[in-house]
């Protein structure tokens, strides 16, 4: 997921050995966790699945400055951007407001069992950057406590989804729409959690390559995303959208069934083609020579399989990067296509804003190279208010059940209730078919 640094112009960077990479990684996430301003990014290379990491992770700690806009905010992440010319770290909300990014104090890459450590020499001396490296080195994560069950409320019923899935269908069928992105959002209130551990256990059973914690304060992100939003290499432009998701099975034989099933899937498939039409119109506004490097490709991941297409092109000469991502912004896999009528339905039919939920998280380099995940499958955190909330949607067709569908939000929520040592919601039962607790996915 993650490329390696070169020489950035206010910044640099120091090289150290790591025996244990995996040991290495838990020691540095737990020195992270005091900085109010941080972000983990983890491709998880020892899990499954992982594609085109260029990186085990990267991180970022402290903020020498930071972004914060409610308006305008690709025009302020332009002129940040210009201002600082280095590594900025960030989040997008589904709705672009407020986004904030920050240009971290250190900077840390891991990869191949090295450790690199970015910092600013007005800030931090080489002897300063050295003692960190041996505080991470010489740090025992702490022993992980039970986190007590929480109550967790449904915002939407089960009847409000099987009326909204109608209503929906309907504007499928007059032709206002081919394909939704329909979701629906699970919160407690008056909850503490402990948000470094609950990641963990969510990023433990998921092993995703776009995981991502990040800390704006009482803010906190806990992501075990698969999914990619953007990258920007050099002057390729890639997208890989996922639309497809089946649970893996214990019995080799059936896993092997159900990765094949969802491979032959005509309503799978259908799904993920209209989003790679989404995705091509997306990318030809800023992009040439737009393609699709590779259609209906069945990944596999610790606790699922995945349909995941690549959509690739080179960027227009005298275009801002910027522009790439707000042009694709918010990506189809999670409005619809059309995209603009989509998400006047999204606004219309789903009770409670996105926030977060469906935005992306992500880094840009000095060189104006970026990487930008999908936030889906992800616990959102405020400390000060000792509330979360996490959303799970689907996309609807007009020939999609609506029961399954709810059903399929279910099992995508059934990470985070795991996460969060909560029971899930009981899945409705089909006739002649019996789903058992550890079939569900962490999708």
């Amino acid at each position: 997921m993650f490329p390696i640094p070169y020489f950035c112009q206010m910044r640099r960077f120091l090289q150290y050995p790591v025996e244990d990479a995996k040991g290495f990684k838990a020691k540095l996430f737990c020195w992270l966790q005091p900085f109010e301003k941080c972000m983990f990014l983890d491709s998880n290379t020892d899990g499954s699945g992982a594609k085109e990491s260029g990186a085990d992770c990267i991180a970022a700690a402290g903020a020498s400055s930071e972004l914060i806009c409610e308006d305008n905010g690709f025009d302020a992440l332009k002129n940040f951007y210009e201002e600082k010319k280095d590594w900025l770290f960030g989040v997008i909300p589904y709705e672009t407001f407020p986004m904030h990014f920050f240009r971290p104090e250190y900077i840390f890459i891991l990869r191949d069992n090295r450790l690199q450590i970015g910092f600013i020499p007005r800030i931090s001396s080489e002897e300063e950057v050295k003692n960190i490296f041996e505080e991470i080195v010489y740090s025992r994560p702490p022993v992980a406590s039970r986190q007590p069950s929480v109550k967790i409320k449904q915002v939407t019923s089960k009847e409000e989804y099987f009326e909204a899935i109608r209503q929906i269908k309907n504007h499928i069928q007059r032709g206002d729409i081919y394909e939704m992105n329909y979701c629906m959002e699970f919160f407690s209130g008056n909850t503490e959690i402990n948000p470094a551990e609950v990641f963990l256990r969510l990023n433990e059973k998921s092993q995703t390559p776009f995981a991502a914690f990040y800390r704006n304060g009482n803010q906190y992100l806990l992501c075990a995303s698969p999914e990619r939003f953007l990258k920007k290499e050099g002057g390729k432009i890639m997208s890989q959208p996922i639309k497809g998701t089946a649970p893996r099975r214990k019995n080799e034989k059936e896993d092997f069934h159900a990765k094949e099933n969802l491979l032959h899937s005509k309503k799978e498939q259908s799904e993920n083609v209209m989003i790679v039409d989404l995705v091509r119109n997306d990318l030809s506004r800023t992009c040439t020579h737009v393609r699709v490097e590779e259609l209906f490709g069945i990944y596999t991941f610790k606790k699922w399989h995945q349909m995941l297409s690549t959509v690739s092109g080179e960027m227009k000469g005298g275009i801002h990067f910027t522009e790439v991502i707000k042009n694709a912004f918010p990506m189809g896999s999670m409005t619809g296509a059309p995209k603009i009528r989509a998400m006047e339905l999204i606004e219309k039919f789903e009770k409670t804003k996105r926030g977060l939920y469906s935005g992306a998280t992500g880094y840009i380099t000095p060189e104006a190279d970026f990487d930008f995940n999908v936030v889906i499958r992800s616990i959102v955190y405020d400390a000060g208010k000792k509330y979360f909330s996490f959303h799970a949607g689907s996309a609807i067709t007009a020939r999609c059940a609506a029961e399954l569908e709810y059903e399929e939000c279910l099992l995508k929520a059934g990470g985070m209730f795991q996460a969060l040592s909560s029971p899930s919601p009981p899945l409705p039962k089909r006739k002649g078919e019996k789903i058992l607790p550890s079939e569900i996915a962490f999708s």
